[in-house]
């Protein structure tokens, strides 16, 4: 578990862990950031009370640089990756050993169900757990066994991943869609059970969501650029988005100033018909069955489209320039560098 700032989430997250019943013996072993705001004091206190919780330092604090360190400071052939911002469901560290074992797969993953407290957070969970929101990714609604493109969190084999390589410790988000690519180029099995459950706790607000975002989508622009078409076309409708919009906004100062007019007006003002049905889109959802209170569905007409446009606006800079050193900055200052 690699862990950075998660003070409120921590305590809940070990507990959920530490509840798993299992046949043999476990360890949890968390990789401590240099966090500020007393998570590492209870991360001491946890592992006194506790001898099965071991603790490795990350001072990078990239999530990639963590989960390598607790993988090489781990002592059993099963690999159980969970998250400081998530808890696990009663039974899953069982059912995915049997799910292995059953499949034969390197990696077995399930469900993130997204849960929220305050309207904000409840609202982005509800996108969360939509495919109109996050979408494509069976972790997010899959109702069936299959065959997996990656695995949310992940439940993996030791072996294979000392043969594949640990994880890319150059890529700062999407590490994980990396290491299922080699781990089933190496010819083996990843495999999604809708039947795990992993309860996930999104960002408490606006700006630390948009932050994330941003920074998720800088990082799988950077993995386009290297590896091109293995990524899918869903990753492609974000920054079309965000892109119509800049056109759109073009055409619609060129039209004010006079500059566009006449019959080249009225076809260029075709490039507001997907804006309209984006719009349309956000509305719907918003007013849609399950929807919550009136604070959290006028939440939704605001976070909707700032997952998206964060997430395409990140996309093309990682794209055109790659994402560089680009990091999550959703749980530390107000601005997106490199930490120390």
């Amino acid at each position: 578990m690699p862990v950075l700032n998660e003070r409120a989430y921590l305590q809940h997250a070990v507990d959920s862990v530490l509840a798993q019943e299992l046949d043999g013996p476990a360890e949890l072993v968390l990789a401590l950031g240099p966090s500020t705001d007393g998570t590492t004091e209870l991360a001491h206190s946890l592992a006194a009370a506790d001898d099965r919780i071991r603790l490795v330092d990350n001072p990078a604090a990239h999530i990639p640089v963590g989960l390598n360190a607790a993988i090489r400071a781990s002592r059993y052939p099963t690999i159980i990756r969970v998250d400081a911002h998530s808890e696990l469901s009663p039974g899953y560290a069982a059912r995915a050993l049997r799910a292995l074992d059953r499949t034969g797969a390197a990696n077995v993953g399930g469900v993130m169900h997204a849960e929220g407290r305050a309207p904000f957070q409840k609202a982005v969970a509800r996108l969360y757990n939509s495919p109109v929101g996050l979408g494509g990714g069976a972790y997010h609604g899959g109702a069936r066994e299959s065959e997996a493109e990656s695995a949310y969190l992940g439940v993996m084999r030791r072996a294979v991943l000392d043969e594949v390589g640990l994880f890319d410790e150059t890529i700062r988000r999407g590490e994980d869609w990396e290491l299922n690519l080699r781990i089933r180029q190496a010819g083996h099995l990843v495999w999604f059970d809708p039947d795990l459950s992993v309860t996930y706790w999104p960002r408490e607000s606006w700006l630390r969501l948009a932050r994330q975002f941003r920074a998720t989508g800088a990082w799988r622009g950077e993995l386009v650029r290297r590896f091109g078409r293995r990524n899918g076309l869903r990753f492609f409708a974000p920054p079309a988005l965000v892109l119509i919009a800049a056109v759109a906004i073009v055409i619609g100062m060129l039209q004010l100033t006079g500059v566009l007019s006449g019959t080249a007006s009225l076809i260029a003002s075709g490039i507001y018909l997907p804006l309209l049905a984006y719009a349309l889109l956000v509305l719907v959802v918003a007013l849609a069955p399950g929807g919550g209170g009136i604070r959290q569905r006028l939440w939704t007409l605001l976070v909707l489209p700032t997952m998206h446009l964060s997430w395409g606006l990140g996309f093309l800079g990682g794209v055109l320039r790659g994402a560089r050193d680009t990091v999550d900055a959703s749980r530390l200052g107000t601005r997106n560098t490199p930490l120390p």
